[in-house]
């Protein structure tokens, strides 16, 4: 079944009423271990698979059960790209960005600094070429991959200490998610990778002197405000970063077209439901923080001048050595220039007048 067309129809919806459910009490039943990168505690991102497992379970009528795994329950949470890889797990729900190791060229299909935004990001997965791209990226790593949520721009995260210019960043210890670690160095900081769940041990120990993670509702159930006063924003490494499914491919091509449909469905669904939970959570989660004494502020402007040119350079010296960076990362630059052209007119425009008005 054609993606495009079944998302157009009405996703879950469509698929039983295009006759997909009937066809289930043919099909065989099925178990699959879905291993995520993410504790339970957090329901928004870790609940993406949640909202997967219950979906498949329901389209197929109970034939095709899906048991979610929090991270360190059947491997690390870095390691669930080398589990589907090797087929000891069916499927992982993941931040892409999280293997830059392997290559670069994971980050484009979760985020970049300065990158797409998240309407923009699915739309080149969707309708642009990123789906695509990624998944001839992804077949060397034995992966079939489904957009599966997105958190929306995050918040810049979480200082001990004030950040009053660029010269602030110079040997700033900080956690920082996958991909723009990468830039923090170039602008002087000290980048840490370090799953979810250790976060808030290290700031408190001062391992580290910062830490970003997501935002607001995901932030405030971490207790970051308890050990560093100051949230800073905006993320400018997470514009728009979008989670994926990790599907094994010969898992998946053994499936029948029926339970292929109900797949695409329902990471379909799980990738909706995800940003609307946080569009819906983080504004109360925000003023609970300020109300609690949370130090809000902005980066300052030569952070995120010195960012974004550190940013655009180090994006030229990755397409003159890594070609499957290149590839992906040519279409996905052309993409942004026309996003952001048409957003400049219509969504940004409109945005401002709104938030500048009394509500």
């Amino acid at each position: 079944m054609d993606r495009r067309s079944l998302i157009k129809q009405a996703g879950i919806a469509g698929v039983l009423a295009a006759g997909v459910a009937p066809a289930v009490h043919a099909q065989a039943t099925i178990r699959w271990r879905l291993a995520s990168s993410f504790p339970k505690a957090l329901d928004t991102i870790f609940g993406a698979a949640d909202t997967f497992a219950n979906s498949m379970k329901k389209m197929s009528g109970g034939k095709f059960e899906v048991s979610v795994h929090a991270a360190g329950e059947l491997m690390p949470a870095f390691g669930v790209v080398d589990g589907v890889q090797q087929g000891s797990i069916e499927m992982a729900h993941t931040a892409p960005y999280y293997f830059f190791g392997k290559d670069e060229t994971f980050a484009l299909a979760c985020a970049i600094p300065f990158g797409l935004n998240s309407r923009q990001m699915t739309a080149w997965m969707y309708e642009g070429n990123g789906l695509k791209l990624m998944r001839e990226f992804y077949t060397k790593y034995n992966i079939v991959n489904f957009p599966g949520g997105n958190t929306g721009a995050q918040m810049g995260g979480w200082y001990r200490k004030e950040i009053k210019s660029v010269a602030d960043m110079k040997g700033l210890k900080m956690r920082i998610g996958g991909f723009g670690g990468k830039v923090l160095e170039r602008i002087g900081g000290v980048p840490q990778n370090i799953p979810g769940g250790e976060i808030y041990a290290a700031l408190e120990k001062g391992t580290i002197d910062s830490a970003e993670w997501i935002g607001p509702y995901d932030d405030q159930k971490l207790g970051f405000n308890k050990v560093a006063p100051f949230y800073y924003y905006p993320g400018w490494w997470e514009g728009g970063p979008q989670l994926e499914f990790y599907i094994n491919n010969k898992a998946f091509d053994a499936l029948s077209p029926e339970y292929k449909a109900m797949v695409e469905a329902a990471a379909s669904e799980a990738h909706i439901v995800m940003q609307a939970r946080y569009d819906a959570k983080n504004p109360a989660a925000l003023k609970q923080l300020v109300g609690a004494g949370t130090k809000l502020r902005a980066f300052p402007n030569d952070v995120m001048a010195s960012a974004f040119k550190q940013s655009m350079a180090f994006y030229d010296e990755l397409s003159a050595k890594n070609e499957n960076w290149k590839k992906v990362y040519t279409d996905y630059s052309k993409f942004r220039a026309e996003q952001n052209l048409w957003f400049k007119f219509t969504e940004a425009t409109f945005d401002r007048f709104m938030q500048a008005q009394k509500l």
